[in-house]
């Protein structure tokens, strides 16, 4: 199917919003779940974007920024997934396959950005130094809305601009080649899904792990929803729990130096 205008400019407008959370990762606007949905939307396919988005979040679920190592972008992934799966009627095993080189060109454009901010740090530090507040924002939302931008316009020109070559590129591959795609979409969530549980295996999360383990296996649920609000009520137990133990922590710190009432 082909991508109108309004489309294409909605698609920009969804991936100028995510490209800003990303930026902050506030709301994790820029996961692939959530890009794909919102893409899925624009498109007037929801149905495909979560489709999509499902199969694009298992594979990037583990990838994480370590040090100097950026992975795939996985906006750019969620969104491109979704987009060819939309136009060229593969898949969306097949469209994550396919949507790798865009993940890569959008991970090389934030590099760009992150070694570009260096200079932007540099002179933070001089407003700060001389108290300017107002300079001081100004350029930190001038580099935060310049990549957004950029990112958008990326989306743009991939998802609408560039849209009949791409979709007589991926026409052009044979049968045997769109299913080995197809293959690989499928293998990568389990790649993600490996990734993510050398973090979870751990001291700490792994009572977790096999919570959710026994509960989706031995259950009998109808979806993941019960998981997720266990889940969340979990998070907030040990949240709770946490912020309590800090509380004592700092009361027991401060009386140990003593106090304004005992004239120390």
């Amino acid at each position: 199917m082909e991508i109108t205008l309004i489309q294409g400019l909605l698609l920009a407008l969804v991936g100028f919003i995510c490209a800003l959370d990303g930026g902050l990762e506030v709301f994790y606007w820029f996961r692939p779940m959530v890009v794909a949905f919102f893409a899925g939307i624009a498109l007037g396919d929801v149905s495909l974007g979560v489709a999509c988005g499902a199969v694009a979040e298992l594979s990037y679920l583990g990838l994480l920024t370590v040090g100097g190592t950026v992975p795939p972008d996985p906006l750019m992934a969620g969104m491109m997934t979704t987009v060819l799966a939309y136009t060229t009627g593969q898949s969306p095993e097949a469209a994550l396959g396919l949507s790798l080189p865009f993940a890569l060109l959008a991970q090389w454009v934030g590099i760009f950005f992150n070694t570009a901010y260096t200079g932007i740090a540099h002179k933070c530090d001089e407003y700060a130094a001389k108290a300017d507040v107002s300079s001081f924002n100004r350029i930190v939302l001038t580099g935060w809305f310049v990549k957004a931008g950029v990112v958008a316009l990326l989306v743009f020109l991939c998802a609408f601009a560039l849209q009949a070559p791409i979709q007589a590129f991926v026409n052009t591959f044979p049968t045997w080649l769109v299913h080995g795609f197809e293959v690989a979409g499928g293998v990568l969530p389990a790649v993600g899904l490996g990734l993510l549980l050398m973090v979870t295996l751990n001291k700490d999360n792994v009572a977790y792990f096999f919570l959710g383990f026994i509960m989706a296996t031995f259950l009998d649920l109808p979806n993941v929803l019960p998981i997720a609000v266990v889940g969340i009520a979990l998070a907030y137990i040990d949240y709770a729990h946490n912020k309590k133990a800090d509380d004592v922590l700092a009361k027991v710190s401060t009386a140990s130096v003593g106090g304004e009432e005992d004239g120390i």
